[in-house]
């Protein structure tokens, strides 16, 4: 009589699949296009348009007062903490994915800067009709450019935190700073690789 096999456990083979890192993509890395063969290595996953038009990994969505976060070593999102003040994020927030900031993070998405040089980017969605044609921070009114610097500005007040919004720049400048981002992430890649 043949020996039976014993079928492993769902966690069993879950986990087992996770050690072997054959299942679950790592938002900040392994993000493909459709069409991957036709760019680039480093722009498969920022969009092809990179750096006027890119790709998203939304955290938080609007509305929200939990603030999530990458795991940058599983690329699982997270729940970081839940915002201590009665404010909720104004809008999708997020991060585009192989960008890396001077604060060890991916450049976020919601250009607002702050004292670690955490550059913000205020990006449109391009299927939203609402929205989609945009193309300047001059198109916004000034009560969302204002209801913006405000939840920046009071987000971490009951963690004792400050943060400090500077300026908000035009696109080129954002622009500039998502091509630095997307070159940082590439040297991070490159040293981590070399380990």
């Amino acid at each position: 009589m043949a020996e039976e096999k014993k079928t492993p456990c769902l966690n069993e083979r879950i986990l087992s699949s996770l050690s072997k890192r054959s299942v679950a993509a790592h938002s900040w890395h392994d993000l493909e296009i459709a069409d991957a063969d036709a760019f680039s290595l480093s722009k498969c996953c920022i969009g092809p348009g990179a750096p006027q038009v890119f790709n998203v990994v939304v955290e938080i969505t609007k509305g929200s007062k939990v603030k999530y976060e990458l795991d940058k070593k599983t690329g699982m999102i997270k729940v970081d903490r839940v915002l201590y003040s009665s404010v909720v994020y104004p809008h999708n927030y997020g991060f585009i994915p192989r960008t890396l900031c001077e604060d060890g993070d991916p450049m976020d998405v919601l250009v607002l800067m702050q004292g670690e040089k955490d550059d913000k980017i205020i990006a449109v969605c391009v299927d939203d009709p609402e929205f989609r044609h945009f193309n300047d921070l001059k198109e916004l009114s000034p009560h969302r450019l204002a209801e913006i610097r405000r939840f920046f500005e009071d987000y971490k007040k009951n963690e004792n935190k400050e943060v400090a919004v500077n300026d908000f720049l035009p696109p080129a400048t954002a622009q500039e700073a998502i091509k630095y981002s997307m070159d940082l992430y590439a040297e991070y890649i490159l040293h981590s690789l070399r380990r």
